[in-house]
């Protein structure tokens, strides 16, 4: 017959003191307020140093360029980078499953227009659903896939 044996009194006050602290969240007051700047991780590919997805100035529109170039890569990167990846290459997570473009890819860029991308973008197609951006995002995009095509 095995015997069970109990834990260590100090252990059980150690796990009682420590579960005291979390029986409420923190305060809203003691929370710091988000920004675009915050979304920046390590996995995401940009060093340190690297200016944003889309430049600065590349979207011009209403806000500032440098806001408006925070909103371009923030875009490109949770919303366009899942299937395209974000060197554009179509090698993001569902990519190959969604089949899509290499936007890297010289022949695909000189078969569509800047219009064309845009249109893209705002309505969608096949299998690449629509986003509804403002405008100023919009052109930041386009001016990000077409800084994307290869030699």
């Amino acid at each position: 017959m095995r015997r069970i044996r109990p834990w260590p009194e100090g252990l059980c006050g150690l796990l009682l003191l420590s579960s005291w602290g979390c029986d409420r969240p923190p305060s809203a007051s003691s929370l710091e307020q988000w920004t675009p700047a915050d979304h920046h991780s390590v996995d995401d590919g940009r060093q340190s140093g690297q200016q944003p997805i889309g430049g600065q100035g590349q979207a011009q529109g209403r806000g500032s360029g440098s806001n408006v170039a925070e909103l371009v890569d923030l875009t490109w990167r949770q919303q366009c980078a899942n299937c395209h990846g974000i060197s554009g290459r179509g090698d993001g997570q569902m990519g190959p499953m969604v089949k899509a473009p290499d936007l890297t890819d010289r022949a695909w860029q000189t078969s569509v227009s800047d219009a064309d991308i845009a249109s893209r973008i705002k309505g969608g197609k096949n299998k690449m659903p629509k986003f509804d951006l403002p405008d100023a995002v919009i052109t930041g995009l386009v001016a990000h896939v077409r800084s994307l095509r290869g030699p």
